[in-house]
């Protein structure tokens, strides 16, 4: 069973810095585009970065420049660092992968992350 674990949420002030990492556990063969997604209080998800097996990276506009998304494919593994951190970046982070796993390519969400950005 294919889980992917989010860390590095948590309480930051405007103009602060977080890294957020999410690690894939479980049998997985291959991961084609993995990234996050994120969800405020009354909004819809939206997404916020993302990136491919061949390193194309995809930025919400409200975080280009601000944010940056890599990934280490030997440890299944994807980071989001977000800094310069906005009020507006409030929100639950989801971690998004397109995994092969055993049984065929399917879609995983991650639990969730806080990330809380303060005035």
């Amino acid at each position: 069973q294919v889980q992917l674990v989010e860390s590095g949420g948590g309480l930051v002030q405007t103009g602060g810095s977080l890294r957020l990492s999410c690690a894939a556990s479980g049998v997985v063969l291959r991961i084609n585009m993995i990234g996050w997604y994120r969800q405020a209080p009354g909004k819809q998800r939206e997404s916020v970065a993302t990136i491919t097996d061949k390193n194309n990276t995809n930025y919400g506009d409200s975080v280009k420049g601000r944010f940056t998304i890599r990934r280490d494919n030997a440890k299944n593994t994807v980071y989001l660092q977000m800094n310069d951190l906005k009020a507006d970046d409030t929100a639950v982070y989801y971690c998004f992968g397109q995994i092969l796993p055993m049984a065929g390519w399917s879609d995983f969400w991650g639990q969730g992350t806080q990330v809380t950005v303060s005035t």
